[in-house]
């Protein structure tokens, strides 16, 4: 089965936003990309699926290394000037830093710059690249990570940009107990 990209039944996935940095042969660049996760602790390996037309596919693959910031609720608009046009033929980086919304720093152990004020950065150095249907995915080994524990994750639901909203509790004790009553009693 294929789907239309923008299919409504595939937005029932609740994503955050990543802000994926490389440094390669379009020069620094900056996009945003919805599937972007965490997928080991040890060793800790992050992935983000890619679409093999864009400009950040050419700058992994050559430089071997990239970026991977969170973005925070307040950067909705950095998330969605990233996301625009290609490094092909704009510097999304001098977009942002002149429209003001934006500030980088270098990354400390990748030629590459890191979001500043991202709920979450990671420096990351390619050790996989797997073709999987229309997308590329590129694992990369965690070399350097940092978090403001005050920012919170932009969401993406639905096409649009969502902040965490109220928690849900968790079932009290006594049902957690007898859920693992339950399942002892179900045993194979």
């Amino acid at each position: 089965m294929d789907l239309e990209w923008n299919d409504w039944r595939t937005r029932k996935f609740v994503s955050n936003i990543g802000l994926i940095t490389s440094n390669g042969p379009h020069g620094q660049n900056i996009m945003a990309a919805e599937w972007t996760n965490h997928v080991s602790y040890k060793p800790s390996l992050m992935a983000v699926h890619l679409g093999f037309q864009k400009a950040t596919v050419e700058n992994i693959k050559e430089s071997k290394e990239f970026g991977i910031s969170i973005a925070s609720q307040q950067q909705n608009v950095v998330s969605s000037v990233s996301g625009q046009s290609s490094a092909k033929n704009v510097d999304k980086i001098a977009v942002l830093k002149e429209l003001g919304i934006a500030e980088f720093y270098d990354a400390k152990k990748i030629n590459v710059l890191m979001v500043k004020d991202a709920a979450m950065n990671a420096e990351c150095k390619l050790i996989k690249a797997i073709e999987l249907g229309d997308h590329v995915m590129f694992v990369g080994e965690v070399l350097e990570l940092s978090a403001i524990e005050e920012k919170k994750p932009l969401l993406y639901f639905g096409g649009n940009y969502r902040k965490i909203g109220e928690q849900i509790q968790k079932p009290e004790q006594d049902y957690l107990d007898k859920i693992k009553k339950t399942v002892e009693k179900n045993q194979k």
